[in-house]
């Protein structure tokens, strides 16, 4: 596999009164392309920091990210931006849709700022909500959704861009056993079609099942990077 990404380096402080947290502290880590890597630890370990800073929702104290031979770091806000809508996906525990939007209107909303055709734009929303079983809600606001459903929009919304790689951060945090299954085997498909991904999760069970790769952290650090078990 080649390589998609290469974090140097990479430390991300925050001042709290005169105490300085380390929220990641001097990380290297390397993902490739078609990888389905989990970042697993326990609260305030700083995986899900890690996940802002390389799909650029934050920026690092300090330490670089390169992306396909392109700094992060050094990109401009509207580089940053092309980068988020034209390279990757991402969903979050809580789902974050608009809650007034109906499930059609939500994906559309992702391919908003890069221009696409109206017309375009309303045929690949309801083409990703079909695929992902959802043809029959997509007039459907989230509240009329079940948890399940609501995440299955969510990656929806982090698809129909037809990004280089999804980020997932606790994907299936706020979802029930059967639902977690259903997303747990939906990530899984997606990333045996060649897609990246890269989860974060509390779940080293679930991280043991469905990654190909396995990075443990600490404290802000890296503790451990190894094979992840086989999927089913």
């Amino acid at each position: 596999m080649s390589l998609w990404l290469k974090a140097e380096n990479l430390c991300r402080f925050y001042q709290r009164g005169e105490h300085t947290v380390k929220a990641l502290n001097d990380v290297d880590l390397e993902i490739n392309h078609g990888e389905f890597l989990a970042v697993v630890g326990s609260s305030g370990s700083g995986k899900s920091t890690l996940l802002n800073l390389i799909a650029g929702l934050d920026s690092p104290t300090s330490g670089d990210i390169i992306v396909e031979n392109k700094s992060l770091v050094k990109m401009n806000r509207k580089d940053l931006s092309n980068y988020r809508a034209s390279q990757i996906g991402i969903v979050f525990q809580a789902f974050n849709l608009i809650n007034h939007y109906t499930a059609l209107r939500n994906v559309e909303m992702a391919l908003y700022f890069d221009h696409t055709p109206k017309k375009e734009r309303k045929d690949k929303a309801v083409a990703t909500l079909e695929s992902l079983g959802l043809g029959d809600r997509l007039d459907h606001k989230p509240a009329d959704l079940s948890g399940g459903e609501q995440q299955r929009v969510a990656m929806a919304r982090a698809l129909v861009k037809n990004p280089k790689i999804l980020f997932a951060d606790e994907p299936t945090g706020n979802l029930d056993y059967e639902n977690t299954n259903q997303i747990r085997k939906l990530l899984r498909e997606l990333n045996q079609t060649g897609l990246t991904v890269v989860m974060v999760t509390h779940d080293l069970a679930m991280a043991q099942s469905e990654a190909t790769r396995i990075v443990k952290m600490n404290y802000g650090k890296i503790v451990d990077d190894s094979t992840g078990g086989e999927q089913n």
